[in-house]
């Protein structure tokens, strides 16, 4: 399955938990999200506005925008390469009698570092195999 994202802004984390959910056809296994841009990410971790907001704070203090990064003579981004790179483009949830195995607040957020523009999620889905 694809999920289509049409990311407003230029650093912005979208919970797309929902999505990854309607993708899951299976009883028991895992199921894979992947981003395959160098500028986005794909974390899990709670939704809630403020901790978002704190995070994207966080992520922009640690690796500034144009802070004299050598990619940024080519399209001045190196920043959210740097960031996607820390963070990850995957991750793996448990399935469990049909259910996402995700805690009380985590939630699966994709992570746009370089927006905005029209960007894609990956969901495959693996059946765990019986016996």
């Amino acid at each position: 399955m694809i999920i289509d994202i049409t990311t407003q802004k230029r650093e912005e984390i979208i919970d797309i938990t929902d999505d990854v959910r309607k993708a899951v056809q299976l009883e028991n296994g895992f199921v894979v999200v992947y981003t395959p841009h160098t500028t986005t990410a794909v974390i899990v971790n709670e939704a809630e506005r403020g901790l978002l907001d704190d995070f994207i704070k966080k992520l922009s203090e640690l690796v500034p925008y144009m802070a004299g990064y050598s990619h940024d003579r080519i399209d001045s981004n190196a920043d959210a390469h740097i960031k996607a790179g820390i963070l990850g483009n995957s991750i793996t949830v448990p399935v469990v009698r049909g259910e996402l195995l995700l805690g009380t607040w985590q939630r699966i957020l994709f992570v746009e570092l370089d927006g905005p523009r029209e960007r894609r999620v990956y969901v495959m889905t693996y059946e765990a195999k019986k016996g």
